[in-house]
């Protein structure tokens, strides 16, 4: 069940990464904000794509504990993301209002913390005794 939800919130957030693209969410980020409107888009993407390699081999990685780690690190860095998300709600810029955003942002972040959610019982038990 854990390997469907961290597939399902890796889907989701690839999903998200695509409207993001189209909702120009390079706009609102440091370092990318400030390039020309036609220089934006071509450099968000092109940034992604080291990213999913390197997502891809650490979530694919032989090692179980580099693995395990790298996953659970994406699943919190999706519960942080949907809160930055919730928090840029009402900037000028932020385009993620139809149903389409919100559910792939939001799914997204509801999934990783339901990934997570095993190892942080573990975590309170373990520290607990």
């Amino acid at each position: 069940m854990r390997d469907i939800l961290w597939r399902l919130c890796l889907a989701l957030f690839a999903g998200h990464e695509l409207d993001a693209v189209a909702q120009a969410e390079w706009r609102l980020l440091y370092g990318l904000r400030d390039l020309d409107p036609t220089l934006g888009p071509p450099w968000f993407i092109a940034l992604h794509v080291p990213l999913c390699v390197a997502l891809m081999w650490l979530a694919g990685h032989p090692h179980q504990a580099i693995r395990r780690t790298s996953r659970q690190l994406f699943a919190a860095f999706a519960v942080v993301h949907a809160g930055l998300h919730y928090n840029l709600q009402q900037h000028p810029l932020y385009l993620f209002d139809s149903l389409l955003s919100q559910t792939l942002i939001f799914a997204c972040g509801a999934t990783g913390l339901l990934y997570l959610m095993p190892s942080l019982g573990r975590q309170r038990t373990t520290c607990s005794a």
